[in-house]
């Protein structure tokens, strides 16, 4: 089944940092995308395709809009959209006062449901289309989010978390049962329709030697797998992991010790990295999620991008729900701006917008499936609306080029300003 939008078309082709701004996308004032059973088929010039298309096709003509691929988040924790925005902590009081009772509820897989409705539902309506997703300790917590996710037709990753040290006893399993339950969630769920599993040790305190290492033994009987976890977030985290594992070199090598650095690894945060961390990140193509929103509520700090970059660190946006404070990715390049901007580097517009589509494809292993509109990808893509706030609708009128409506939908703009969510070219 053909379907075919007109419009302003945007999409990248590889990351600004690499190639140079000009030869890392394709922009087209008056574009048309055409679909073939929910993939690309072609995208380009709207004058250039028209003859190509039978008399009697249906086009759909978005005016006044921006047609770009979904959004990718590299890091959520769908269970914690109850608990955002709780006040007054940073990270390990933050998990202990807020975090680990909310979870708590997940045990219940109605409850886990509920939730996943809404945590989607949200997600979508901000026009992220694919997300890397942490569950809870349940399997339960996991079951419940890909039901949810395959109603909807969704390129979902999820894992169960992995805890069996310095936590609750109701959120802790052990390394045997979390290797077991996690097996169980990989042969039922992973490649399942569009759904994917990662294996998700919580972060290095909370998991034991034995656990890391059981995970590091999935990892190498899935190879295909994720693997996320969190590094280096936040200073007194960082000093007590060097406690728990004192022969380790550093954070980065508590993972590498138990084989967890892989092409499909995501190590959410990464603000206080050393360059030996990064080299060795670089080395392994693993990545990194870069979570703004969170790092300023938590106080964690400001993420070095520039330090990432030196080293070849795949970089993906995260929210990181619910430390971080809002689902949309147009209000997470808004702080991650910021974030640069008080390192006194910069970050541009289109570089946000690649590490927000292509960029996070990248860091998922993804490229080729999502993440922009070359032939033969998921049509999962999005409408952003120019005018939808008056003050938006104001400022773009003083925009004389690309750029400037770029980092003004950035700047101003949040999950009002997506007018339409696609799925496989379906609206939803």
């Amino acid at each position: 089944m053909i379907k075919v939008y007109r419009g302003e078309l945007l999409h990248f082709l590889a990351d600004p940092e690499k190639v140079g701004i000009e030869q890392s996308y394709e922009y087209f004032k008056d574009g048309l995308l055409i679909i073939k059973d929910g993939l690309v088929e072609r995208m380009g010039d709207a004058e250039d395709l028209m003859p190509s298309l039978a008399t009697d096709t249906k086009i759909t003509h978005y005016k006044d809009g921006l047609i770009m691929p979904g959004f990718i988040d590299t890091h959520v924790h769908y269970p914690q959209t109850e608990m955002i925005a709780s006040y007054g902590e940073q990270l390990l009081e933050w998990l202990e006062n807020y975090t680990f009772p909310a979870e708590r509820c997940f045990s219940d897989l109605s409850h886990g449901e509920n939730v996943a409705e809404f945590f989607l539902t949200q997600l979508l309506e901000a026009g992220t289309t694919t997300a890397l997703v942490f569950g809870t300790v349940h399997k339960q917590s996991v079951e419940a989010f890909f039901n949810i996710a395959q109603q909807k037709n969704l390129r979902m990753i999820c894992g169960k978390v992995l805890m069996d040290q310095n936590c609750p006893d109701y959120l802790s399993d052990t390394a045997q049962t979390g290797y077991d339950d996690s097996k169980a969630l990989i042969e039922k769920w992973h490649n399942t329709d569009r759904l994917q599993y990662a294996i998700t040790p919580r972060f290095a305190p909370t998991s034991s030697k034995a656990q890391l290492d059981k995970a590091g033994e999935l990892l190498a009987e899935y190879p295909d797998v994720y693997m996320q976890t969190h590094l280096s977030e936040n200073l007194k985290e960082i000093e007590w992991v060097q406690e728990l594992f004192p022969t380790s070199k550093h954070y980065l090598d508590v993972y590498d010790q138990s084989k967890l650095l892989s092409r499909r690894s995501i190590f959410a945060h990464g603000v206080h990295l050393k360059d030996e961390e990064c080299a060795r990140l670089g080395e392994m193509h693993s990545a990194i999620a870069f979570c703004p929103s969170s790092n300023l509520f938590l106080g964690s700090g400001l993420f070095n991008l520039v330090q990432a970059q030196k080293y070849n660190v795949n970089i993906g946006f995260g929210s990181d729900i619910g430390a971080g404070t809002t689902f949309s990715m147009l209000s997470t390049i808004n702080e991650g701006y910021k974030t640069q901007q008080l390192r006194g580097d910069k970050l541009s517009p289109y570089q946000s917008f690649y590490l927000a589509t292509l960029g996070g494809a990248v860091a998922l292993d993804l490229e080729g499936t999502i993440g922009n509109f070359m032939p033969g990808t998921e049509a999962d893509f999005i409408l952003l609306d120019y005018h939808a706030t008056p003050l938006m609708d104001r400022r773009i009128k003083h925009c004389s080029n690309l750029t400037e409506k770029l980092f003004i939908l950035s700047m101003l703009g949040d999950e009002r300003h997506v007018k339409a969510t696609h799925i496989l070219g379906e609206k939803i």
